[in-house]
């Protein structure tokens, strides 16, 4: 029997015999190779010691969370730095739009306003303001600016909570210079009184001195300085009372003195721009009235004023007058006052020479016929009136004549209410023979009067016909604008 064939180290190779480490070695490499001697995809754990984790060491981060997907990129972490600066290193016009916009809905709205005032002009930032500090925010009544509206209501609600002689003045002086260009309108609805201390009075002296509403007069908030610095101011209301004052009432607290008159006077008269001034529910008697109306004869700009539920006379009214013929003022409401008919005579005097009052508001007076009559024989010869209001007068069925008579000549006026005015059936039949030779007017209040279902009925046919021939004249005055 032939012995098998030796090895080259002597060894033999037969059947039984061990291979070598290279043979051994180049044997598996053969197996880890395709048929093409490309490396086969599958491979196990004693071939790759890697792919088996329980042989690796396992490192743990210190965030388990952490992972390179939610790095933050470098911007937004700039941003965020401005951010969080913004108050003392206020960055906004160097940044690139895009990054800007990312900055706006970011910032805190408690920042100062001496540091967002001038420099932030997006609404979008003035809205997230408004909207943080106000439940009830209408920007229509604003001019569509949320900037605007802010700072408005933020100078009101400084001035209609500081209490003269213990409020620091600083407050306001302050805030004036960041607001003034942004100011249009302000409306305020209370002032307070400085808080004076009590004196001991007898029982019998305080309880008749409530009761008359006799107390040490108290001056309110001075608007002159404030006036100053605000160039763009148009339309000025205010109301010298106190809101919401409930078991604390006392009659001083809606006192107005004779300075704060003067005071607000003068502030109004220094306000050229003003346009629209409101003075309502303060108590303005007839020398009040007329010291104010002497500072607004020669205005240059007002053309509202609005001195409704005062305790106004005739010779306050007379003062109104005046002033009807002496300013360019378009509107005057003094409506719930104390005018009669020497009052009413005073104005329709002034009406019948005025050409620029359109609006005048008269109701809740004590008018009467004569003070009626008197104002209707001034639309007589006015030319430019268009809205009269004489509701809850006292007036009866001799109005109603001369109004008959208004409607017949009159072609101007366009709304007319007579409501609360017992003008009887007599005075509805002449109100209706009047209303049918007009095509003027638009709109006639006569809820209770008395004038009858019949006259009512006729007058409201014959005003539903003029709006609609209204209407029409307005839509061909369209079509010819388009065409031309």
């Amino acid at each position: 029997m032939a012995e098998p064939p030796l090895a080259q180290n002597g060894s033999k190779s037969g059947p039984g015999s061990v291979k070598s480490g290279k043979s051994k070695g180049g044997s598996a490499r053969s197996k880890s190779k395709g048929k093409d001697g490309v490396p086969s995809p599958v491979t196990t754990a004693k071939d790759n010691p890697s792919a088996d984790p329980r042989t690796m060491r396992r490192i743990i981060a210190e965030d388990p969370e952490w992972s390179l997907a939610t790095v933050p990129l470098l911007t937004d972490l700039c941003i965020v730095h401005i951010v969080n600066n913004f108050e003392h290193n206020p960055l906004l016009d160097e940044l690139k739009p895009k990054h800007r916009a990312k900055v706006l809905e970011k910032i805190s709205t408690n920042i100062p306003l001496k540091v967002t005032a001038h420099l932030i002009s997006d609404e979008g930032y003035w809205q997230r303001c408004c909207k943080a500090r106000w439940d009830i925010c209408d920007v229509s009544h604003y001019g569509g600016s949320w900037k605007r509206m802010y700072f408005e209501r933020n100078l009101e609600h400084i001035i209609e909570h500081f209490v003269p002689e213990r409020t620091n003045m600083d407050v306001v002086t302050d805030v004036l210079p960041l607001s003034g260009e942004y100011i249009k309108r302000l409306n305020i609805k209370q002032l307070l009184p400085p808080i004076k201390e009590e004196t001991k009075k007898d029982d019998d002296t305080s309880e008749t001195g409530s009761e008359l509403g006799d107390g040490p007069e108290v001056d309110h908030f001075e608007f002159g300085p404030v006036f100053e610095k605000l160039p763009h101011l148009e339309e000025f209301g205010v109301t010298y009372g106190v809101k919401d004052c409930g078991m604390n009432f006392e009659w001083n607290l809606f006192q107005f003195t004779t300075r704060d008159c003067l005071l607000i006077s003068k502030a109004v008269k220094s306000c050229k721009t003003l346009q629209k001034f409101h003075l309502c529910r303060s108590k303005v008697d007839d020398d009040k009235v007329r010291v104010l109306i002497s500072h607004l004869l020669d205005h240059p700009s007002l053309t509202e004023l609005d001195l409704s539920h005062n305790m106004i006379g005739d010779s306050g009214a007379r003062a109104a007058g005046k002033l009807i013929n002496r300013s360019r003022v378009v509107k005057m409401n003094l409506c719930d006052n104390k005018i009669g008919a020497p009052g009413a005579l005073a104005i329709g005097h002034a009406v019948s020479k005025n050409t620029t009052l359109k609006c005048l508001d008269l109701r809740l007076n004590r008018l009467g016929d004569d003070g009626g009559q008197a104002i209707c024989k001034a639309l007589l010869k006015n030319s430019t009136l268009t809205d009269l209001n004489i509701g809850s007068n006292n007036m009866t069925e001799p109005t109603a004549s001369i109004l008959s008579q208004v409607l017949t000549t009159n072609t101007t006026i366009r709304t007319i209410n007579l409501s609360c005015n017992r003008v009887g059936p007599d005075g509805g039949k002449q109100l209706q023979e009047g209303m049918e030779e007009n095509s003027t007017v638009l709109e006639m209040d006569l809820r209770l009067t008395e004038a009858g279902q019949e006259s009512e009925y006729c007058i409201n046919q014959i005003l539903k016909k003029n709006r609609e021939d209204d209407r029409q004249l307005r839509l061909q005055n369209e079509k010819n604008k388009q065409s031309s």
